[in-house]
């Protein structure tokens, strides 16, 4: 899983001041940036301050939802954010600040795990998009990945392959090393999990860099497997991750702003 982008003066991030009412009706409580009160006026404005000149969005504030129409290798779910599903899926993320070190924009999807309709709605969207597409496996990177491979590998009726970091896979594996910002990680994958000819989706929760897509892409192409798209439910535009893969299809769900 990629995680992150950092909030700096190269990867600005737009700041959204307003509660989320698509939220109302779901099993969590989100804190809201601010409260209104004659003796705290004074500190929330310098807090307000702070806020645009850190250039941050708070925590809980949702995603913006970005669909747009589909271009080659640049698709998302709906086009002109026609499909109301995508805005609800949107305000079920959260993005904790400086977590989980000062600096960093953290994309939260445990909030969309506890909003039912906006979690069924998420592997939906992936559903119906796959479930006519002849693909016989999905693999899921480690780890947010194998939260929504399972439910869209059983409806489309393909198996899930899990890919795992080193030494966690208990039989026999292959790996491929990916580089990181400071050196390097691998990720594996069990031997004869998949065969060559099959077709393959790669799943993961967002895509930052690329990085670890571009890993699980190698993998799979080096035993002869065919990676029909990679799906993430977010995407951070401004880290270009889907620059780094090439000529493969990239469909995501919302951009992280």
């Amino acid at each position: 899983m990629e995680i992150m982008h950092k909030a700096s003066s190269s990867l600005s991030c737009k700041i959204s001041f307003f509660p989320s009412p698509d939220n109302i009706d779901s099993p969590r409580t989100l804190a809201t940036p601010f409260r209104h009160s004659s003796a705290s006026s004074n500190s929330q404005l310098q807090q307000l301050q702070l806020n645009r000149s850190k250039n941050y969005r708070p925590a809980g504030s949702p995603l913006r939802c970005t669909a747009s129409d589909s271009v080659k290798r640049q698709e998302m779910a709906g086009k002109d954010g026609q499909d109301p599903r995508i805005q609800k899926i949107s305000s079920a993320i959260r993005v904790i600040p400086d977590f989980p070190k000062p600096g960093i924009m953290f994309q939260d999807i445990t909030t969309l795990l506890l909003d039912t309709k906006a979690f069924r709605d998420t592997i939906d969207l992936f559903v119906e998009r796959y479930k006519d597409r002849d693909i016989s496996v999905v693999a899921g990177i480690e780890a947010r990945g194998f939260i929504f491979g399972p439910p869209i590998a059983l409806a489309i009726g393909a198996k899930f392959v899990p890919m795992r970091k080193p030494n966690k896979l208990p039989g026999e594996v292959i790996s491929e090393e990916y580089s990181l910002e400071y050196g390097t990680d691998k990720m594996e994958m069990h031997v004869g999990a998949v065969e060559a000819g099959e077709r393959a989706l790669i799943i993961d929760d967002l895509i930052a860099t690329g990085g670890t897509l571009c890993a699980a892409i190698r993998l799979l192409e080096r035993v002869g497997v065919h990676v029909v798209e990679c799906a993430c439910v977010i995407e951070l535009p401004e880290l270009k991750g889907r620059e780094r893969l090439g000529d493969k299809p990239l469909f995501v769900l919302v951009n992280g702003a």
